[in-house]
């Protein structure tokens, strides 16, 4: 299997390659020229299979230049207890009748991002051995919250790679801006960037795209890669655990073999739920993929309209993971949708980047609808789902997950499809506690806490415990402290890398 830029000025590569640069040379993300299928048969026999054996056989589809063995080793260092703590890595839990939830934050950073950046860094060094790189590989990551801490985690000390992780200095939760500037490793830097996520970002597309930059770091034996969903290694894992999900429902008995499911992803750059399209298109039985949005909904109205609109007012939401205008992974659906016609793509994200906002045709706009549902939650909306859910079953959701559940709410009154389905949580609820606190407690009786005595104080009325990898984070001293105008991300890399 080989891999195209979504955009078609690039020539096509094998996954290793695809994984060791991130983003192609043109602009564009890898693609595979092909998806590979799942039959019914094989669907079945996941049943019998732990997360880790599902993911060996998923992954050799797509890996194909990749040998059992490696794939073997980058699968079993990245799903296993010491970095997760549920023995199902992904499991599913019932909300009410033919609702499940599928929790995608056992991992080491409670944030379902974990999902894919505890593999991406052994996936990125088997593609650098592979392809004889000798160059030290520099990861440069824009996250919105989660994405920073999971991918330091994942790249931590691992020898022939730094990275370098940006993020909106007011743009994420106080627990996510812990847990990123108390990040230990002696290849590791934080920044915070003076605006959004959208700065930060297009800032880091921008280092990607300026061969002045990329020729300094060459002649310092330095190349750059991703570990942004932009990443086709970082997408990738994400395909598993769907078709686990769907392989957890057959197995449980919820679903007859050939049954189809809906699935409810909360997304801001697109790639948790075009995951889930890959594993529809891989042949998973999936009717709906539902994209839940927050009031930032550049991504509702693209779907309800065919108009893609970046021109519009930020909004800073208690579900910060999703603040997002400028959705980068809806650039490989539309290449999936039009044939992969990169041309009328790369005129797309043209027209994005001069005009601020593209419209796809009539044709196009007919097959994303046809597959897709969008909706939107305001923040008021998303605590009165955090209280009703928790007073009605006592299940407790962070603001992204309980964006899902309010949209699902909005999609079964639109619809009346009771189909089964999947709701993606994306986090713990830990990790935004103080408006999971309001929303179940009440503003009134946290006055005067910050965010980690509000954490106590959650853990005290609901009796859920604060995980591990959170408790106490206030405590770790902080270790970054950079902070920088968008303009200033390149020369904050260099100086990080000692290059003038």
């Amino acid at each position: 299997m080989m891999y195209s830029s979504s955009r078609g000025a690039a020539e096509a590569v094998p996954a290793a390659q695809a994984i060791k640069m991130g983003i192609a040379p043109d602009g564009g993300l890898f693609v595979p020229d092909h998806i590979p299928q799942i039959d019914s048969d094989t669907l079945t026999s996941f049943g019998k299979m732990f997360y880790a054996e599902r993911a060996e056989r998923i992954l050799s589809l797509y890996l194909q230049d990749f040998s059992p063995g490696e794939i073997a080793r980058c699968v079993r260092a990245a799903y296993n207890s010491g970095s997760f703590d549920d023995a199902s890595i992904a499991p599913l839990v019932p909300l009410e009748a033919g609702v499940f939830v599928q929790e995608l934050w056992h991992g080491p950073t409670c944030a379902f991002k974990d999902m894919a950046l505890q593999i991406l860094p052994h996936l990125m060094t088997t593609s650098a051995a592979k392809t004889g790189e000798t160059d030290e590989i520099v990861v440069l990551v824009a996250t919105s919250g989660d994405t920073g801490k999971a991918a330091l985690e994942g790249f931590k000390d691992v020898d022939g790679i730094r990275i370098v992780v940006f993020y909106p200095q007011d743009g994420v939760s106080e627990v996510q801006k812990r847990q990123m500037v108390t990040q230990t490793g002696k290849n590791v830097m934080v920044a915070a960037v003076e605006g959004n996520f959208d700065d930060a970002q297009n800032g880091v597309k921008q280092i990607f795209a300026d061969p002045e930059f990329n020729g300094k770091l060459a002649s310092h034996g330095m190349k750059m890669s991703s570990a942004n969903s932009i990443n086709w290694g970082r997408l990738v894992p994400q395909i598993v655990y769907y078709v686990s999900a769907y392989a957890d429902l057959l197995a449980g008995g919820h679903i007859s073999p050939g049954e189809e499911i809906n699935v409810v992803v909360p997304t801001g750059n697109f790639g948790n739920i075009l995951a889930a399209y890959y594993a529809r298109k891989m042949g998973i039985p999936i009717h709906r993929l539902i994209c839940a949005s927050n009031i930032n909904y550049v991504l509702t109205e693209f779907i309800n309209s065919g108009i893609y609109d970046r021109r519009r007012d930020f909004a800073r939401t208690i579900s910060p993971s999703m603040d997002i205008l400028i959705s980068s992974n809806l650039e490989r659906l539309l290449f999936e949708v039009t044939g992969h016609d990169a041309g009328k793509v790369a005129n797309w994200m043209r027209d994005l980047q001069t005009q601020g906002r593209y419209e796809v045709d009539d044709e196009v706009k007919q097959q994303i609808q046809a597959v897709f549902w969008g909706g939107y939650a305001s923040d008021e909306e998303t605590k009165a789902t955090i209280r009703s859910v928790w007073e009605n079953s006592g299940y407790l959701l962070d603001t992204h997950t309980a964006v899902g559940v309010n949209v699902y709410q909005k999609y079964l009154g639109a619809s009346g499809d009771h189909t089964v389905t999947i709701i993606a949580s994306t986090a713990n609820p830990y990790k935004f506690s103080q408006s999971v606190a309001e929303a179940i407690i009440g503003s009134d009786r946290l006055s005067g806490m910050d965010e980690f005595a509000i954490a106590q104080a959650l853990e005290e009325y609901t009796g859920k415990p604060i995980p591990a990898a959170l408790r106490d984070i206030e405590k770790r001293p902080i270790l970054h402290r950079t902070v920088c105008p968008k303009q200033a991300m390149g020369r904050v890399v260099l100086d990080y890398l000692q290059i003038g």
